[in-house]
């Protein structure tokens, strides 16, 4: 009997053990279950009636509904409203992204050195704009650039740069470029904090090596720091492109595409095509949901950018060394 008795207390505690680790799982089911209710209901059940309203034509404020296929998306191909609108929202990307992620990696070599005085400061200062509401900032800046009483414009003047007001929202020229900065003026603390971020990874020991062997600052940073730096870059600069896809607050706060649809990005143009038509027309929200689910899946790409963008950067970065170059000059690392 003895002999049998370990036997048995093991059986008895993996029952035991795997009926308590089931009843724990089941617990744990059913404190996520209002998390997954709400997120069905505010997100998976609105991303499918998105496409299924792409193929309606419908208003969207009456029952009338009726089934058109795949006609809305053929007329967005030919509306020149819209590409012209999404092409704004490429402009953001294109340009706002490199400039964005150039200046803040820069700036976030300058405030990572531990040497430099009241870098906390000057951080929290760069940071400050991005925990504003975009719309608040999207208000004041049509003050702040507004051509008749803004203290913009007063600067411009007062100092002999301008002859006249520069109608920074108003002109054709200007309205665009105007919201680009200001968007990446708002949003620039949070790419900041991500080189930041990515900065605090590198092991100090390198540097400490190379600088006993006589490298220089340009040497450690383009032996050290670049090269581990490179698969952060990606992911940043990814997440960077798509967020300046998402302009709409700061655009509608500033001119509401205007002046003449010149400011007009993909959801401003979504936006009008859904719930504010030009000339008294009927919304049309089928077809704004055709172009929401064209410009989602823009989205949607570059979220699968990014993932094979870091898989194929991957063991590249941080292979316990810094990359060296064979003809590295005198003083770099080795």
């Amino acid at each position: 009997m003895s002999a049998t008795t370990p036997a048995l207390q093991r059986r008895v505690q993996t029952r035991v053990g795997g009926w308590y680790e089931r009843s724990t799982t089941r617990w744990c089911y059913l404190f996520l279950l209002p998390a997954l209710v709400l997120t069905a209901m505010f997100s998976f059940y609105p991303m499918v009636m998105s496409w299924v309203y792409s193929t309606m034509d419908w208003s969207g404020f009456s029952d009338d509904m009726s089934f058109v296929g795949l006609a809305n998306y053929a007329e967005l191909v030919r509306d020149r409203f819209f590409w012209d609108s999404f092409g704004r929202s490429a402009v953001f990307v294109l340009v706002g992204t490199p400039v964005r992620v150039g200046l803040a990696l820069l700036l976030a070599i300058v405030l990572n050195r531990q040497v430099l005085r009241l870098s906390v400061a000057f951080r929290t200062m760069f940071f400050l704009p991005v925990m504003a509401s975009a719309s608040i900032i999207g208000v004041v800046m049509t003050f702040v650039l507004s051509p008749s009483n803004g203290p913009v414009n007063a600067v411009l003047a007062g100092s002999g740069v301008v002859d006249a007001p520069v109608g920074f929202l108003s002109d054709p020229d200007l309205a665009l470029w105007t919201a680009l900065v200001v968007h990446g003026w708002k949003n620039f603390g949070t790419t900041m904090i991500y080189w930041l971020a990515a900065l605090q990874t590198v092991p100090e020991e390198y540097y400490e090596a190379a600088r006993l062997d006589g490298a220089g600052a340009w040497a450690l940073m383009r032996h050290i720091t670049l090269p581990i730096l490179v698969p952060f870059a990606v992911i940043i600069i990814v997440l960077t492109a798509k967020e300046n896809l998402h302009a709409f607050a700061i655009v509608q706060a500033m001119t509401q595409g205007g002046p003449y649809f010149r400011s007009e990005v993909i959801e401003i143009y979504i936006f009008r095509t859904a719930f504010a038509p030009d000339g008294g027309a009927l919304p049309r929200l089928g077809y704004a949901s055709a172009a929401g689910c064209f410009f989602g899946t823009a989205t949607l790409l570059l979220a699968l950018a990014q993932f094979w963008a870091v898989r194929r950067m991957g063991g590249r970065g941080r292979t316990g060394t810094p990359a060296v170059d064979a003809g590295a000059p005198a003083g770099a690392p080795r």
